[in-house]
This record gives C-alpha cells, structure tokens and sequence, in this order.
C-alpha cells in the first residue's frame, strides 16, 4: 500500500483572487496555541464530561466558570468552561513571545480595521495584559503573553490516569474560504505543514504551525466562521484507545463522533467527541516533528481517499 500522497501537479497553492490584505504592521510573535474559552449551558454536565470522564485538571472553579489544564502545562488553564445561554466560542487563544508583541497585536489589527479590544488585567483569570480581536474571519482571537504559572503535574504518575491528556495541541477552525484564511494566517507568521488541493492549485484546507509540530490551527472548508474542534494530546495511542474504552463502561460511548484511527493528513492516531453542547474535542497523539526551516509542505489531492 502506497502510504504517501497523492502527487499534485504545480503550480500549488493557487492565488486567493480576494486575499486579506497584508499589514505594514509587524505581526505578533506567537509562540503556541495556549487555551480555548468555550461557553457551555450546563457547567455540571460540561465538567463531568471534560473532567470526571476525560481527566483534565481543575486550577480552580466558582459557579459561573471552570478553569482546566492538562497534565504538562504550567500556566493556569488550556481550556475556561464559561457558563452561558448558548454555546460558543469565547476566544482561540495564543501566547506570544513577549510583552511588546500585544502591541503589535493592536497595531496589525487595527490596520486591518477589525474591533481590537484590551485589557490590562487580562479577559480570564490567570491570564495578564490581553488583546482579544476579531479577526478578518470572524473569529474571536486572543493573544497574551504574562501568565500565573502553577504545578506541572509531568512527574505526578501518581495522579495520571491511562487515558491522561498531557498537552494542547491544536484548534481546527471552518471557514467558508480557505484560500483567504491561508493568506492570512501566513501574514499572521503561521507556516503551512501540509494542505489539500485539487488539480487548478486550489486549496481546501491547510494546516498551520507556529510551534514544532504539524499545526496550531487548520483551516477547513465549510460554513462558518466555527469552531471544528479542539485538540488535546494523549503520550501513546492505547491511552486513546483506553478512553474508548471508559466511555464503553461508562455507558457513554454515543459521545464517541468518529474513530479511533489514523489520519491521513498530520499522521496522528484520534479519536472524535463530542461535549454535552457538541463542542469536539480531537483526542490526539503521535504526528511528527516539523521545527526545520524548509521542513518540507505535504500536499494531499482532494481526490485521495486516505
């Protein structure tokens, strides 16, 4: 079985006839996708859900909001429950590199005429200086970059589970024009890893990373803007593979979407939830290095049926 992709021909990547306009602006430096804030209309469902049954680690709660983290972060939460009447996507949020790259952040935004709004003491708790826009697409974008830290859990096996979540790993946001996200997100200093075209060049979705792996984000085709899912690490594929099996137990396995199994695109094993207001959640594990400047891009037909 020929486990490569199918060849596409040149030219790739064919011009977006109505791009995002490209600022003067210095963009931010983003290091990593941080945290996603969701609102759910049901906090007891929402935390039996990512906490009694997927593991996530409470940093603290109240009434109105649950702040969660993954086994290996050290900065306060990776995702904020929020209470509300309809369920949503508060904001994908990013580290940056430094302080001085929140201006940046305001400056490339406003240029490019989005509402740009921030705050000094930050939108969520654990979180400092704030900038939360909306982006050319619709999406609700945030950036920081001062942080409470508290405990990694990495050496704390005592607490782990089998099906432990370790790291965030990706968001996966649907937008009706691909080609238009990429040429944005690329003026943003995302790189593209891998993308799915047809024959003429175009794109119909591409995977993009600031950190070291395959993305931080995708941008997939379809109605939107919205939310695909939100992705956490397992360290092997049977921890997945356990989770099935909890759900199994548990008697919830009709939360399971899709999977388990390998993807095409990123190489990584997955497994598909959905939350109790349908928000998915990608269960994900072992893709693969991509931290070398000419780390070179992947190119899937979209006729190519793996």
């Amino acid at each position: 079985m020929d486990h490569n992709p199918s060849p596409i021909p040149e030219p790739h990547a064919k011009p977006n006839p109505n791009p995002v306009s490209t600022p003067k602006a210095t963009p931010p430096d983003i290091l990593r996708c941080a945290y996603m804030d969701i609102v759910v209309t049901d906090l007891a469902a929402s935390r039996e859900f990512y906490v009694d049954i997927l593991g996530l680690v409470v940093t603290e709660e109240n009434e109105n909001e649950i702040y969660l983290r993954s086994f290996e972060e050290f900065i306060h939460h990776n995702l904020v429950l929020r209470k509300g009447p309809v369920a949503a996507v508060a904001a994908f949020s990013y580290r940056v590199r430094a302080p001085e790259d929140l201006d940046r952040a305001v400056e490339f935004y406003t240029e490019l005429g989005c509402r740009v709004e921030r705050r000094p003491e930050g939108f969520t708790k654990g979180i400092g200086d704030s900038v939360r826009v909306e982006d050319p697409l619709g999406f609700p974008y945030e950036f920081f970059h001062d942080v409470e830290h508290v405990e990694r859990l990495a050496w704390r096996y005592d607490l782990y589970g089998p099906g432990a979540l370790v790291r965030l790993d990706h968001f996966n946001q649907v937008t009706p024009d691909v080609p238009r996200a990429r040429g944005y997100m690329e003026d943003l200093g995302f790189r593209v890893t891998e993308d799915i075209q047809d024959e003429d060049g175009v794109t119909y979705a591409a995977w993009m990373r600031r950190k070291s792996t395959v993305h931080d984000t995708a941008m997939t085709g379809g109605t939107g803007p919205r939310m695909h899912h939100v992705a956490f690490s397992t360290h092997e594929k049977h921890n997945i593979l356990y989770i099935c099996d909890k759900l199994g137990a548990l008697r919830k396995s009709d939360l399971i979407e899709r999977g388990p199994g390998r993807h095409g695109v990123s190489n990584a094993f997955y497994l598909y939830l959905l939350d109790p207001d349908g928000h998915r959640v990608e269960i994900y594990t072992q893709d693969y290095y991509t931290g070398d400047p000419d780390n070179p891009v992947v190119t899937w037909d979209v006729h190519d049926n793996q």
